[in-house]
């Protein structure tokens, strides 16, 4: 079976292929936070570190709006994935 473009892997993190990206914009999605809640792109371990710029320049492309036009996706802490010995060890500092 010959791949296409919508086979390509967009976002690594949560498996999420060019074409269901497209098919979102298709289907009316306009904004990274849109695409987000529809296919969970950008919500895995890195919070759309690697995904966040491919997804915008294919909402430029299929919008016609410039990549800078396109509002960044909103960010709900923690940006990065924090460890529990991390969080145990703020709890041993209050201790002292």
């Amino acid at each position: 079976m010959a791949r296409t473009d919508d086979d390509i892997i967009v976002c690594r993190c949560e498996d999420v292929s060019l074409g269901e990206i497209r098919r979102a914009i298709a289907e009316g999605a306009t904004t990274l936070d849109e695409i987000r809640r529809i296919t969970r792109a950008g919500m895995g371990p890195c919070q759309g570190r690697t995904c966040r710029l491919l997804i915008a320049s294919e909402l430029a492309r299929k919008t016609g709006k410039q990549v800078g036009e396109i509002l960044p996706s909103t960010f709900r802490p923690p940006m990065k994935p924090v460890t529990m010995g991390s969080l145990a060890e703020l709890g041993e500092e209050e201790d002292r």
